[in-house]
C-alpha cells in the first residue's frame, strides 16, 4: 500500500458533547501514529471573532431544508437562519435537527485552517455536532453521513448517532409505539445499548476509529477497510458500528495493523 508521508494531525472540536472527550482521542492518534505531532484547537469558529456574521450566513446558506432537492449555493438565507448560526458559533445554543450539505460544509471548514496548514502533509479533521448529508445523483435525494472525508475530513458526532440504522425491530415497534401515542423514550430504553445515542459514555472511542479513517484517507486515499472487525468497516447499521469499534477482540485487521506498525517506526 502506497502513502504519502503526514507532518503533523491537527483536531478542530467543533462541537457541544459533554461525552466526547477530544484529548483521549488525541492521545489515541499519537498512539496509533507515532512520531506525528497531533494538536487540537477547540472551538475554530472563535479563532476569527471579526469574521463570525458571515461565517453565520455561509453555514445558513448551505442547509438542506428538503431531502429530495439539491441544496443550491449563492441564495441568501433567511434571517432567523443566519442569527441562529450565529448563535451557534458563539456558543449561545446547542440546538439540533438542522442539517447541512457535507460537500459545502467541508468548504466552509477549510476557511478556518490557516493559510500556512493547508497542504496535503497537515492531516485536518474537523469534528462537529452538525449533522450531514450528501446529495446522491441516482436516487436523487440527499443521505445522513457521519463523515465526509477530504481535505479537512469532517466527522460528525450527531452524524454517528443518526446516520447508521438502527435495528430493523426498532423501526418496526417505533411505528406502533407512534400510532398508539406510546413515549419513545420508553422504546429507546427497550433497545437501550443497541445503537449509539446522544451524550454516550461510548462516544469516545466510536470516534477514535473514525479518526484513524480520515488520516487512512489522508495517506492512502482509502480511508475503509472490507473487515467488519476493523476500525476502518464502513458501517452502515449500529450494530456494524458497535462491533467495529467497541466489541470486536482486535481494533485493525492484520493488513491495517501491520500498516500502522510500518507508520509507528518510520
Amino acid at each position: 500500500m502506497n502513502f504519502r508521508s503526514i507532518e503533523r494531525i491537527v483536531l478542530y472540536n467543533e462541537g457541544n458533547s459533554e461525552k466526547l472527550e477530544i484529548e483521549e482521542i488525541t492521545k489515541y492518534l499519537r498512539q496509533m501514529f507515532g512520531k506525528v505531532p497531533v494538536d487540537t484547537r477547540e472551538k475554530p469558529f472563535t479563532l476569527y471573532p471579526e469574521k463570525s456574521l458571515d461565517y453565520a450566513r455561509k453555514l445558513a446558506s448551505i442547509r438542506i431544508h428538503d431531502v429530495r432537492v439539491e441544496t443550491a449555493t449563492g441564495e441568501e438565507p433567511l434571517y432567523g437562519e443566519v442569527q441562529y448560526e450565529h448563535r451557534k458559533i458563539l456558543g449561545q445554543t446547542m440546538a439540533f435537527g438542522v442539517l447541512y450539505d457535507g460537500f459545502y460544509l467541508q468548504r466552509v471548514f477549510s476557511e478556518l485552517i490557516p493559510a500556512g496548514e493547508r497542504g496535503f502533509d497537515i492531516v485536518n479533521i474537523f469534528i462537529t455536532n452538525r449533522l450531514l448529508a450528501t446529495w446522491e445523483e441516482g436516487e436523487r435525494r440527499y443521505h445522513l453521513r457521519t463523515s465526509v472525508y477530504g481535505f479537512p475530513s469532517v466527522i460528525s458526532t450527531t452524524g454517528i448517532v443518526e446516520a447508521p440504522a438502527r435495528p430493523r425491530e426498532y423501526y418496526l415497534l417505533k411505528q406502533q409505539y407512534e400510532a398508539l401515542g406510546k413515549d419513545l423514550l420508553e422504546l429507546k430504553e427497550k433497545f437501550k445499548g443497541s445503537f449509539i445515542d446522544y451524550e454516550d459514555d461510548r462516544l469516545t472511542k466510536v470516534m477514535k476509529g473514525y479518526a484513524v479513517q480520515a488520516v487512512f484517507y489522508a495517506m492512502t486515499g482509502h480511508p475503509f477497510c472490507e473487515d467488519k472487525g476493523c476500525r476502518l468497516y464502513n458501517a452502515h447499521w449500529q450494530e456494524e458500528v458497535i462491533f467495529a469499534q467497541l466489541e470486536n477482540e482486535y481494533e485493525f485487521c492484520p493488513r491495517h495493523t501491520e500498516y500502522l506498525k510500518k507508520m509507528r517506526g518510520t
